[in-house]
């Protein structure tokens, strides 16, 4: 006879669990050596910080739980970030600052928790429709040209690997703004697209313009969130 646990959403399922009764935003950082975890490897490194925290995540029913954590636009491995986000769901009510404290000191330094925040409703990859990259471009030559001309441009496709193999990606459809500043770097306003854009496109499409961008470019997203007049804004704000 099986048993059940009042107050789930399905208390007949298999291993029913408590039902979540807060949802928490939370904003992290990948800085240093650690931008090169992956998005797995965070999320692993996440659930032990959030066991070790005592944390009291909710987790689906079923036979196999998972905790319930969703993760919305990661960076792309090897990119460092100030805006990473996810939410997560509790089953009981806790105090936003203390969580951030705990979490944080259970992470490594690197995957810095900096800011969480009760989450109101709606659908929270909607506010993110943008990010504010911040590409270091060391000895470069030719970016003010580059980015005049880019932005100038109606298209511009450039090419990546992805699983299905090697496929064309409309960079210009995406750019909101490109902008060189100090010399060797390079601001970019990116919309959140499918397929989605990332800062090495950029970066390629400004050699297409004649920029002579030497190495690879240390990228960092500084913001992800709602686009006003051409601003990111702060998603938890």
């Amino acid at each position: 006879m099986s048993t059940t646990l009042e107050g789930t959403p399905n208390p007949e399922a298999p291993n029913p669990q408590l039902p979540i009764v807060q949802k928490l935003r939370v904003r992290y950082a990948k800085r240093g050596r650690l931008r090169f975890t992956s998005h797995r490897d965070f999320g692993r490194a996440l659930e032990r910080a959030v066991r070790r925290a005592r944390v009291p995540i909710g987790y689906s029913s079923g036979f196999t739980p998972h905790p319930k954590i969703s993760y919305a636009n990661a960076a792309p491995t090897g990119a460092a970030s100030e805006a990473e986000f996810l939410e997560i769901g509790l089953t009981q009510v806790c105090d936003p600052d203390q969580v951030r404290a705990s979490l944080d000191a259970a992470l490594p330094p690197g995957l810095d928790i900096v800011a969480v925040v009760p989450a109101p409703e709606g659908t929270f990859a909607d506010r993110l429709e943008a990010s504010l990259w911040s590409v270091r471009v060391a000895g470069a030559t030719g970016l003010e040209e580059a980015a005049m001309a880019f932005l100038a441009a109606d298209d511009v496709a450039v090419e990546r690997m992805t699983k299905r193999g090697l496929r064309d990606i409309d960079v210009r459809a995406a750019v909101v703004s490109v902008v060189v500043r100090d010399g060797d770097v390079v601001d970019a306003v990116v919309h959140s697209t499918i397929p989605t854009v990332r800062p090495d496109d950029v970066i390629q499409a400004l050699r297409q313009f004649g920029a002579e961008i030497p190495g690879a470019p240390v990228a960092t997203r500084v913001e992800q969130g709602p686009l006003v007049d051409g601003t990111v804004q702060d998603p938890l704000a």
